[in-house]
């Protein structure tokens, strides 16, 4: 009798406990309140970031994470708004938005708003006018005259003030970005700029004007024209469009349409505005070096004002299930590729979280069943898998490349049939148990990062108002306990007949409408002016932060290890370490060197790297090699028996080594179809003449001839030849070397390096025009010329003329080529520092724009090249916002080693910036205009044009030098 009794007593007994264990473990990420200095705040316990979530009185979301690693801050500043809630009848709305808010407000930005203001306010009534307007001729006629009028207008403004205002404070990467759900802006700022930053950040978004408006509106149609040429962005779209046939992540383009960015309404835009850029659909999110009982009171007291106000959210019609496949053909001048595309959940869903999951299962670049069955044995040219989860819904995406003579209809059926592997369970356990070791290895990498942490709380806030963010921080505890049988479950449930195929093809794409150049007069900038609001801003205190130097001697642990050099720094963070061996040659002494390079990563071994947690790499360029070897310390041991099992007891493997040379001579010939690979082999040729380090490479025939046996060879021997010790970790010197000592062999001696080729750098004595025919709807222009041999001195030199003349949106090149002119989207022109002290300086400038633009492109950019515009003001700017940086930077971890590589290379034995941060007080303009008049001025140059010869005629280029159109053989070397 009591028997039964008893085991009904013991089953209970279990399920209590099973139960109270799960509640434990769901107890570990509860959110919480607190409430300090006299404000509440909300968090996660157990949060790594220890993030605090405040919401002011008027709806205002705080976002706060301490990190005092540097002394500086990353800030973003969200507003839960994108192309979702554009009006329909005005796509690409929030974008121009996005572009204006950097114009400036009343107080800043203008000379004297009583005089803008009314002129302001007849272009947007002139706007208005026009956008009615059907007939051609008199669209013509207004916009003549709305161009009048923004010239009058311009008079009055301050371009850029907003930039100068966040350099002079010292503040970097200013940014900002539009998305389908998002408009964020981004800046990083020294800890001590907090008043300053807060102070322009309320006034920023109180009252913006609308300045400057047809110009920047040129701007955003560079920028379209950009994705026009871009086979990327097209599937990208594409994807969407047919996923969410519906939903608006599918039917607005963030950019916009043509026919609604010809014409644009600044009256929406201002509703716009009011509607969404309220207080309580917007988070001020701060990660770095502060007390966040401080930073929330500074904030409130800056942000406070702002008003709160009803937000309509954009309230989808429910996608209904795709009940069959949807294939479409895609053309453009890249490589062919195929993606294929299924619609995910909500965020913060089950189905979300395992959608993520399985994206890693398919492809993590190492071990996934895509990486190891398609990719390493060249099924594919190459195979992946990844999510982007919105809102409302998300994406999985699988993308592949052929192989040569493959079919797309070949690759999907591959692709696909690893999708059935994963319904039947037919992958390892080890692989389930290596993805929440690696994810614990990025989150370690990524917790020490403000730039990261503040991306996973602003796409948290963006995706669930912060209400999802104790699953974001529970996520790896959450997958480390799903198993197989549910991953099993959930494939064959989630990849059924409901997928989108997009099949991208090599070819001319049906005629593609580009926006048309306007008639645009280049407006006034006044760079040279400041308004009293900046002025006010400049005289706000701030700390100083005193800057600190590199000693070589005393921050790296100096040793040796037989003939090799040990140079180590200790981890006192956590448990990471990072290995290197550094090799002083490259591909200049071998051709093969890069060959035996790709020829390892078809050797299998990655999956065992991945399943230590560990990553390993050989990287070969022109010449430097490096192994290297990163992951937790207590797997060092067996990664490094590993990494000798790969380098020194490598055998023959005939079918690596086949797909190896298909991959290897299919990605050349995708490089040639690639309009970025062929600017950059153009400047080679341009650098060093036809034989160059560009084009230093086996042809293929080499190729075809090769035996694996070489590369195998070049392998074993990599570590007979001299090599630098690069450790960061955990352990001290002295038990490093133990460790080392136990698991990798040294040679008795060295051998020497093989012989390297030399390449010498062509001088420039006349204009010349490099040009090669490309498909596109822009045209890419570049410029290169040789200058002096390298001085340490003139380093601060080189990078205060940056600052002023040719780098950042408040430089004088983007002042007048974009800002004033309109005539790009992107536009730069520096003075380059070298690598070595035995090479030299060089200048280069680059100017991307629609094809009828290109005179006036180059000429613009030559008129600055030869004489360079003076403004005290921007010159004492730059100067302040070089300081600044120094100031604040922290050069920390491995990074100490490299900068003392980096010196050494350069004959130096200290910290250059200890020199330059002294310079910097006495360095005046006369000292940046000689630089501009000795390398700069009247020079011969060489110019690279990348662009469509049926819309770039070469006698159209001759008035700029003599003419060389270069084939791809001549760039590529094959």
């Amino acid at each position: 009798m009591n028997k039964p009794l008893f085991k009904i007593s013991l089953i209970f007994g279990l399920i209590f406990f099973t139960a109270l264990l799960a509640v434990a473990q769901n107890k570990k990420y509860v959110w919480k309140t607190g409430t300090s200095a006299g404000y509440t705040y909300k968090y996660i316990t157990n949060d790594p970031a220890k993030a605090r979530f405040y919401t002011l009185k008027n709806g205002l979301t705080i976002i706060l994470s301490e990190n005092n690693k540097e002394p500086r801050i990353t800030s973003k500043i969200a507003v839960r708004a994108g192309s979702n809630t554009d009006p329909k009848e005005h796509t690409g709305l929030a974008h121009y938005l996005e572009h204006l808010l950097f114009k400036g407000t009343d107080k800043y930005g203008s000379l004297d708003w009583s005089k803008e203001q009314p002129l302001i306010q007849e272009i947007e009534d002139r706007y208005e006018q026009y956008n009615k307007t059907t007939d051609v001729g008199r669209r013509k006629a207004m916009y003549k005259e709305i161009d009048s009028v923004s010239v009058l207008a311009s008079k009055y403004a301050i371009a850029n003030e907003y930039d100068k205002l966040m350099a002079t404070m010292g503040g970097q990467g200013t940014n900002a970005h539009t998305w389908v759900e998002e408009t964020v802006y981004e800046e990083d700022i020294p800890a001590s700029a907090v008043d300053k930053f807060l102070t322009v950040q309320a006034e920023r978004f109180r009252n913006p004007v609308f300045r400057l408006f047809h110009t920047e509106l040129e701007a955003v149609y560079e920028e379209k024209n950009e994705s026009l040429d871009n086979d990327g962005w097209k599937i990208q779209q594409a994807m969407h469009s047919y996923l969410f046939p519906t939903h608006n992540y599918g039917q607005q383009s963030t950019i916009g349409t043509i026919a609604h960015l010809k014409n644009p309404s600044l009256k929406a835009i201002r509703q716009y505005y009011n509607d969404y850029y309220v207080p309580n659909n917007m988070a001020v999110i701060m990660v770095g070096d502060f007390k966040s009982d401080e930073m929330v009171m500074k904030i409130d007291q800056h942000m406070g004002y702002m008003k709160a106000a009803a937000v309509k959210e954009y309230q989808p019609v429910a996608e209904k299930p795709l009940t069959g496949p949807i294939v479409k053909d895609i053309y453009g001048p890249t490589s062919e590729s195929l993606a294929i595309g299924y619609r995910i959940g909500a965020n913060g869903t089950r189905a979300a979280l395992m959608a993520g999951l399985v994206a890693e299962i398919l492809s993590n670049g190492k071990a996934g069943l895509l990486d190891l069955n398609l990719s390493q044995p060249q099924k594919v040219l190459q195979a992946g898998a990844y999510t982007r989860q919105y809102k409302d819904y998300g994406i999985f995406s699988i993308y592949a490349a052929p192989k040569e003579g493959q079919s797309l209809k070949e690759v999907k059926d591959l692709v696909l049939q690893q999708i059935e592997l994963l319904k039947s369970g037919n992958f390892s356990d080890a692989l389930l148990k290596a993805i929440v070791a690696n994810e614990k290895l990025s989150a370690l990498n990524n917790i020490e990062d403000n730039a990261s942490r503040a991306e996973d709380l602003m796409s948290d806030y963006i995706k669930s108002n912060t209400k999802n963010w104790g699953k974001e921080v529970s996520r790896i505890d959450d997958i480390s306990k799903v198993s197989k049988s549910e991953i099993a479950a959930f494939a064959k449930t989630f990849f059924a007949d409901n997928y989108v195929v997009l099949n991208k093809y090599q070819g001319e794409a049906a005629e593609i409408e580009k926006v048309e150049k306007p008639p645009i007069t280049a407006v006034e900038t006044n760079a040279g002016a400041q308004s009293d609001f900046l002025k006010m801003v400049a005289k706000i205190p701030a700390q100083t932060i005193a800057p600190e130097w590199l000693d070589f001697q005393k921050d790296i642990q100096h040793g040796k290890f037989g003939e090799a050099e040990i140079l180590a720094v200790k981890n006192t963070d956590n448990q990471l370490f990072r290995q290197y061996f550094q090799f002083e040659m490259g591909k200049w002494n071998s051709k093969l060197l890069p060959v035996a390079a790709a020829y390892l990563s078809f050797l299998s071994h990655d999956k065992k790297f991945y399943e230590l947690a560990c990553k390993f790499f050989l990287n070969v360029d022109n010449q430097v090699t490096t192994v290297g070897l990163t992951g937790l310390q207590e797997n060092y041991v067996k990664a490094m028996e590993l990494l000798n099992e790969v380098l020194l007891n490598g055998e023959v493997n005939q079918a690596a080594f086949t797909a190896m040379k298909e991959n290897l001579l299919k990605n050349r010939q995708n490089n040639k179809l690639n309009k970025g690979s062929i600017m950059q082999a153009m400047l080679s040729y341009a650098t060093y003449g036809k034989n160059n380090p560009y084009n230093f490479t086996l042809t293929d025939d080499e190729i075809n001839n090769l035996k694996p046996e070489e590369l195998i060879a070049v392998l074993r021997n990599l570590f007979s030849y001299k090599y630098s010790v690069i450790y960061y970790g955990p352990v001290g010197l002295p038990e490093y070397k133990v460790m080392l000592a136990n698991v990798h062999r040294l040679p008795t001696k060295f051998s020497a390096y093989p012989e390297a080729i030399s390449f010498k750098k062509v001088a420039q004595n006349e204009n010349k025009v490099l040009f090669t025919d490309y498909n596109m709807v822009q045209v890419d222009a570049s410029w290169y010329r040789t200058a002096n041999q390298y001085v340490p001195a003139q380093e601060v030199t080189a990078d205060l003329f940056n600052n002023y003349f040719g780098f950042g949106m408040g430089s004088v090149v983007f002042q007048t080529l974009r800002e004033s002119k309109a005539l790009a989207y992107s536009t730069n022109a520096v003075y380059g520092k070298p690598r070595k002290k035995e090479d030299q300086f060089y200048v280069t400038a680059f100017i991307g724009c629609q094809a009828d633009k290109v005179d006036d492109a180059i000429k613009g950019m030559n008129s600055l090249l030869n004489d360079l515009p003076y403004n005290e003001k921007a010159f004492q700017s730059a100067k302040m916002s070089l300081s600044n940086q120094l100031e604040t930077e922290r050069i920390m971890e491995d990074r100490i080693i490299f900068s003392f590589i980096d010196a050494r290379r350069k004959g130096l034995d200290y910290d250059l910036r200890k020199e330059a941060y002294a310079a910097i007080p006495k360095i005046s303009f006369q000292d940046i205009k000689k630089l501009h008049n000795d390398y700069f001025a009247n020079q011969a140059y060489t110019y690279c044009i990348v662009g469509a010869q049926k819309k770039l005629p070469l006698s159209q280029l001759s008035n700029y030098g003599k003419v060389e159109q270069l084939s791809l053989e001549t760039l590529f070397g094959y």
